[in-house]
């Protein structure tokens, strides 16, 4: 018996997701934090200050995606948290969790375009890099609206060779770990420095909720989502570790910020800890920088196959225009929301902040992580016969150090970053009046 709500008449997905398939896309999605980013992160809070910000967002993710897999399992839909927060919260709540999900899929992706065309420049210099970001944004929406088999194969293929990179890089950063690169000057900026770090802690794991939003196109979801879930984060978490302690133990975090004394934070940190060990000049250095366009490519195709699913099915339900709801006939894939999308992404692009829109696609996944744990918990109390292939273990433990955790970071990340808390309320509440004025 279905453990969801559903309607003959609407839009339905193709069911061709396995468990490898589903450990692709949770790796995928979030893979390309592991390359870039998180090393912004030493520049607020050193070693020591990124080090415990990571600790607690790991804690967050890993009791989060077990609490967001038993959602999953039950009410297996791709609107992943609208969906859950819809039932176990009612229409109001259902409508800004799923706001905050498309904020966060929707923004997450431009930046990412903008580092695979920074990369890609360096190659191409006489192209622009907004150029190749934009030409990035068609070939991997065409992929998407081609089928979701072509393209979660194509996420696996991927990003298996992006872990490869980073075990290249581990291997050959290891053998110059020492400890006390580590203690150099490991809190630059106090313990707030840890605070001003947690965006880009998050950044090493953002989006790896996507898993859910392909629950409809899943077989057996009820088993397969808790496998490629589970699978996935544990993947993810001996991943940070290692690419963390191999890079800032090779010289101190200093180096895997700034390729040199006075210059601009670098988005390369694997390369630069590489300069130190083998030289730029190097094999693996060349086949582990080319790798990590693989990484980027993973990410940005992962969140872009996760963000159609979350904007067709605030379609399907009347929550957003009805068009986007729509899947098309021939691919059955929710081709509309892919590109309105896709137009959305560009337009960020265009803005060229890229800082900025991470933050904001991290208050978006904040938001969605509060919710959907106020949404287990209202479903546990108001409907405990609902079927539930998985329980999520030490019940309400881990939910509730789950949303503390997301709490905490919602605040200190709102607290340094004024202005885009003040951006992203702005999109919630308009986005909300014209929901509230349209369903009247």
């Amino acid at each position: 018996m279905s453990t969801t709500h559903t309607n003959n008449n609407a839009p339905t997905l193709k069911r061709t997701l396995g468990p490898l398939m589903l450990w692709g896309l949770g790796v995928g999605y979030v893979i390309s934090g592991m390359y870039f980013g998180w090393n912004l992160g030493l520049e607020k809070g050193g070693t020591l200050g990124l080090a415990v910000a990571t600790f607690f967002i790991i804690l967050l993710y890993l009791t989060f995606s077990f609490c967001y897999a038993e959602l999953a399992c039950a009410i297996p839909k791709a609107g992943g948290a609208f969906d859950y927060a819809m039932r176990g919260l009612g229409k109001n709540w259902g409508f800004l969790g799923g706001m905050a999900q498309n904020i966060e899929f929707i923004f997450a992706p431009p930046a990412i375009a903008f580092a695979i065309g920074a990369y890609l420049n360096i190659f191409l210099p006489s192209v622009p890099i907004l150029a190749i970001a934009i030409v990035a944004y068609f070939i991997f929406t065409a992929i998407n609206i081609y089928g979701i088999e072509a393209a979660a194969s194509f996420e696996l293929f991927i990003t298996i060779i992006a872990i490869i990179g980073l075990l290249l890089f581990a291997g050959t950063s290891l053998p110059h770990f020492e400890w006390q690169n580590l203690e150099k000057n490991a809190l630059p900026n106090g313990w707030s420095g840890a605070f001003a770090a947690l965006p880009f802690a998050i950044w090493f794991f953002l989006a790896i909720e996507g898993v859910a939003n392909v629950a409809e196109e899943t077989i057996n979801p009820q088993k397969n989502i808790l496998i490629g879930f589970g699978s996935a984060i544990i993947t993810l978490v001996i991943l940070c570790l290692l690419t963390f302690s191999s890079a800032v133990g090779v010289d101190g975090w200093e180096t895997v910020v700034f390729p040199s004394a006075g210059a601009a934070a670098s988005d390369s940190p694997l390369p630069l800890a590489m300069i130190k060990t083998v030289g730029s000049e190097h094999m693996l250095y060349k086949a582990v920088a080319f790798i990590g366009l693989f990484g980027l490519i993973a990410s940005f195709h992962g969140i872009i196959l996760a963000a159609g699913r979350a904007t067709f099915e605030f379609g399907r339900v009347g929550y957003a225009p009805k068009g986007l709801g729509k899947v098309h006939q021939r691919f059955q894939t929710p081709m509309n929301a892919l590109l309105f999308n896709m137009v959305v992404g560009i337009i960020a692009l265009l803005t060229g902040k890229t800082g900025e829109i991470i933050t904001i696609a991290c208050f978006g996944a904040l938001t969605l992580y509060i919710i959907s744990m106020i949404a287990l918990i209202s479903l546990r109390r108001n409907e405990p016969d609902l079927e539930r292939p998985f329980k999520v273990p030490f019940y309400p433990l881990t939910p509730m150090i789950a949303l503390v955790i997301a709490s905490v970071a919602f605040l200190a990340i709102s607290i340094y970053n004024p202005f885009l808390l003040m951006v992203y309320l702005g999109l919630l509440l308009v986005s909300y009046g014209v929901f509230r004025v349209s369903r009247k």
